[in-house]
């Protein structure tokens, strides 16, 4: 078991008003990603090709997963029942173009993927299909085995970004300055990916999509990135809110706009 200290805040940021408790040092790089494993759990990962594992109560590292040569570009959880336990997993992307699953109890690699065309930026667990997918310049589909079960590839530079789930099997992804609506159909033991409408309201590239309840999600873009710098300096962001109620029609859609 590997420990790392976890410090407790003093004079190093006098003016910081939070209650934060400890900080926990263990990784060398950015990072970009904190992913909950369970109550007691959760992992970290970023530029430094490292997961950790941390121990939420106590700071402790538990674990720490080396196989990525380069930064991790997405992370995410993955409970599943087998048998009669329910067991955890995680999977992590690099821009070494691989992918991996990991069994957080003991810290060893499952599965691994490394013939990847594109580097993964996104992933996103869909429990009621008992799938994984994964967005980059292809939207792939996998069972919980790591199997390919679809691909839809798509002729962008930018890639997907961002996944949320929607209700109903649908699927929003990002891609540059528009959102694609994917529906996934199942046809017996194959999975369909169809591409069902488009949404461009950005101005700049859409960073984030969250999802707000079963009728709304929400993405995020920062104008001005890219060098480009508003007028008199000020950042802008847009927020666009919009309605999964019917997506064969437009919802009601609200923007707002910070400066």
């Amino acid at each position: 078991m590997i420990r790392f200290a976890a410090l407790f805040i003093g004079e190093e940021q006098p003016k910081n008003c939070f209650t934060e408790m400890q900080v926990l040092k263990g990784h060398f790089d950015i990072v970009r990603f904190l992913v909950q494993i369970d109550d007691l759990r959760f992992a970290s990962a970023g530029d430094d090709g490292l997961v950790l594992i941390w121990n939420v109560e106590t700071g402790d590292c538990l674990l720490e997963l080396r196989c990525h040569t380069q930064q991790i570009t997405a992370m995410t959880s993955y409970s599943f029942i087998r048998g009669r336990n329910a067991h955890a997993a995680l999977i992590t992307a690099s821009s070494d173009r691989t992918l991996s699953l990991w069994d957080p109890d003991s810290g060893n690699r499952v599965q691994n993927i490394s013939d990847l065309q594109s580097s993964v930026k996104c992933l996103l667990v869909l429990v009621r299909l008992d799938v994984w997918l994964s967005g980059g310049n292809e939207l792939c589909v996998w069972n919980r085995d790591f199997e390919l079960q679809s691909k839809t590839v798509h002729h962008s530079d930018a890639g997907i970004s961002a996944m949320v789930e929607l209700p109903k099997n649908f699927i929003a992804a990002a891609m540059d300055k528009e959102i694609v609506i994917f529906k996934l159909s199942l046809s017996g033991s194959d999975i369909v990916v169809m591409a069902m409408r488009h949404l461009a309201d950005h101005q700049d590239t859409i960073h984030s999509l969250i999802s707000i309840n079963d009728g709304l999600f929400a993405s995020g873009s920062h104008i001005g990135a890219g060098g480009r710098q508003p007028i008199r300096g000020q950042t802008e962001t847009d927020r666009e809110i919009h309605s999964t109620h019917e997506l064969r029609r437009r919802g009601k859609k609200l923007t707002l706009r910070c400066k």
